[in-house]
């Protein structure tokens, strides 16, 4: 089997399902899954001949519209979470932030996401990298401890390396995902299983919808939208304000969607 690795911080941002390139970020991965080569062929074959002479054999994507609108629901899940892992695995890139401020125009009433970019794209504009850089020290390194853990084990024990995480590492290895060599960061930091998500979502055709949804309830539901909301009231976020918004308001999203799936 081949081993497709993919960044925590890579692939596109989007905007009210228009997609833009977002650079990568300036840590490895925090993850890596194993892919099979044999993936199910899809597509309808259709042999064509002209007369007596034959035609070589070509594959005709032969999709609906749903299955299309399907697909680039799916590519802008993975492109959301890619952009929060890079936001939150270590402080952005200017390249990252730059992308951020060139975001096309947010009718932030349509709603609470919507409202998430424009406020990503306004913190961008304002914020120097400097600035982010300080802030995510304080937030999330600091002198001992930052000002909160982004690790699910400590929202759901209060303390670090606790089941959780060895329930985490078993389900990851279930899956053929395990930690890139280097990677500090242990399994459950809230930017190693924003990039675990975005991996399960791209690889749909080998890893079940059902499976992707059970990660997601296990080691996200129970905390995220907590963490998202003490992100947006800590004393040391400014820019990070804004990414607990849109982050808050995609766990309100990935709930209702998964519920919505029967």
């Amino acid at each position: 089997m081949d081993k497709c690795e993919l960044g925590a911080a890579e692939e596109s941002a989007l905007q009210d399902g228009t997609s833009q390139q977002l650079p990568k970020s300036g840590e490895s991965s925090t993850t890596k899954v194993e892919k099979s080569k044999n993936i199910s062929n899809l597509q309808d074959t259709v042999e064509i001949k002209a007369g007596k002479k034959p035609v070589p054999e070509f594959c005709l994507p032969v999709k609906s519209e749903e299955d299309v609108l399907e697909e680039q629901a799916q590519a802008m899940r993975a492109s959301v979470y890619d952009l929060l892992a890079a936001l939150l695995v270590s402080r952005p890139e200017q390249s990252v932030l730059d992308a951020l401020a060139e975001l096309g125009d947010v009718e932030a009433e349509a709603s609470e996401i919507a409202m998430g970019w424009a406020l990503l794209k306004q913190a961008a504009l304002r914020s120097s990298q400097k600035d982010i850089e300080d802030e995510y020290f304080s937030l999330f390194v600091g002198v001992g401890r930052g000002e909160l853990v982004p690790h699910g084990s400590w929202y759901m024990t209060g303390f670090l390396m606790e089941k959780p995480v060895a329930v985490l590492r078993r389900d990851l290895n279930a899956l053929g995902i395990v930690r890139d060599d280097g990677v500090r960061k242990s399994e459950d930091h809230i930017a190693a299983l924003c990039n675990a998500m975005a991996l399960l979502i791209r690889n749909s055709d080998e890893i079940s919808f059902e499976r992707q949804k059970q990660f997601y309830m296990d080691h996200l539901e129970p905390w995220v939208k907590t963490f998202f909301a003490d992100l947006q009231q800590a004393d040391a976020a400014h820019f990070y304000r804004a990414v607990g918004f849109f982050g808050e308001s995609i766990a309100k999203f990935e709930k209702d969607y998964f519920a919505m799936q029967v």
